[in-house]
């Protein structure tokens, strides 16, 4: 019998029997774009050319700064799925008698395994100078603000969680808009002038993300360390979500309306506090985290209510294989090369089928050869967990 890893990561936290399918296929759909969707968007605008494919293929790339784009949600959403499984996990822990002790240092353990995780994504394996590491990562962002906001789970009750989601983007929006960088006016928030990047730049080693223009002299990373305060409100968020969900006192029904009713709801806001701190996903700005959760709150609207309410499942079983193994295809790209094996097998067919729509049968192969990998994993019920 095929043996499972001893290895959790935190968006498979809620590994038990109680935890909902639609959670799994949400996760799934997230990570299906970064597995190589978003590639598969980018070869039709450039096989194609038309407006249409050009409007989609853009959504699948990052602004420059401020703004919003369809691809601005995969890190966010993931972030809220880790806080949504948390009632299911630690709640259920809690309910056993586990100490709030016990369970923090569980959750402290396994942030300090995605910042090692990041390291490893973003440097490799080889030794190097400590300046030209990039400390900061997409997977040391989710595990400290996912330790942040469970720590406050354990210790606070839900008034108080909803306080706190408050007190971090309130506070983050308060202190940009009345700081800056040394040399700059109060509230500037430009990639030099912000005062989160100037907190970057003057307390982390290595180096960052984004260079100055013309230089190399880098000035702003997007998973930064002061950016990660609003993004806690993210993990809390789910959190908040996920108790929601748990609850016994309260329709199924219910549940799925008021889901998406927040989700308007924190959208509007989103859009009115837009005009005073710009919608941008590098600053990880209140406005953000107000449009990117209500955004969240939607999707796991209308994915528990079509799998867990109506139990429609089939369809989404696709995206529940990509989504029990996230992390492993996160990190994957890193250490296999996965062109190789999409070359062997499917070469012949994009060759067959010629220029300029080879690349998107190649993108469309390069996620059928990962899936089915995964597949395989999921059939012998082997799972990276941190």
């Amino acid at each position: 019998m095929a043996q499972t890893s001893t290895v959790q990561a935190a968006d498979d936290f809620d590994s038990t029997p109680t935890r909902l399918f639609s959670l799994d296929a949400l996760r799934g759909f997230d990570m299906f774009w970064i597995m190589g969707a978003d590639e598969i968007m980018h070869a039709l605008r450039d096989s194609t050319k038309s407006n249409f494919w050009t409007v989609i293929g853009n959504q699948f790339e990052h602004p420059d700064w401020n703004g919003f784009h369809a691809y601005d949600m995969i890190f966010p959403l993931f972030l809220f799925m880790a806080g949504v499984s948390t009632p299911f996990s630690v709640g259920r822990e809690l309910e056993k008698g586990k100490s709030r002790e016990q369970l923090m240092l569980r959750v402290i353990k396994r942030a300090f395994i995605l910042v090692l995780l990041g390291l490893l994504v973003n440097n490799g394996l080889k030794i190097q100078p400590i300046a030209d590491i990039r400390f900061p990562s997409v997977l040391g962002r989710i595990g400290i603000a996912y330790m942040f906001a469970n720590i406050i789970y354990l210790y606070a009750k839900e008034l108080w969680q909803m306080i706190w989601f408050w007190i971090f983007i309130v506070g983050y929006y308060l202190l940009l808009k009345f700081t800056a960088a040394p040399g700059f006016h109060p509230g500037d928030l430009t990639p030099q002038g912000n005062f989160a990047s100037y907190v970057d730049r003057t307390i982390l080693p290595g180096h960052l993300y984004v260079p100055y223009p013309g230089t190399k002299i880098n000035m702003h990373d997007p998973e930064g360390l002061f950016s990660t305060i609003p993004a806690i409100s993210t993990g809390i968020l789910g959190i908040l979500t996920g108790t929601l969900l748990k609850r016994k006192d309260i329709t199924a029904n219910l549940k799925a309306l008021l889901m998406a009713l927040f989700g308007f709801a924190f959208i509007f806001v989103s859009l009115i506090w837009n005009l005073d701190f710009p919608i941008n996903k590098n600053l990880w700005s209140s406005s953000f985290v107000m449009l990117v959760g209500g955004i969240s709150l939607i999707l796991m609207s209308v994915f528990y209510y079509i799998i867990d309410v109506l139990g429609y499942k089939k369809w989404a079983f696709f995206f529940k294989v990509i989504g029990m193994n996230s992390i492993l295809i996160y990190i994957s790209g890193h250490f296999i090369k996965w062109s190789y094996a999409n070359n062997g097998f499917f070469q012949w067919l994009g060759q067959l089928v010629g220029n300029p729509y080879n690349a998107v049968v190649m993108a469309i192969t390069l996620v059928l050869v990962k899936w089915l990998f995964l597949r395989y994993l999921y059939e012998k019920k082997t799972f990276l967990r941190v």
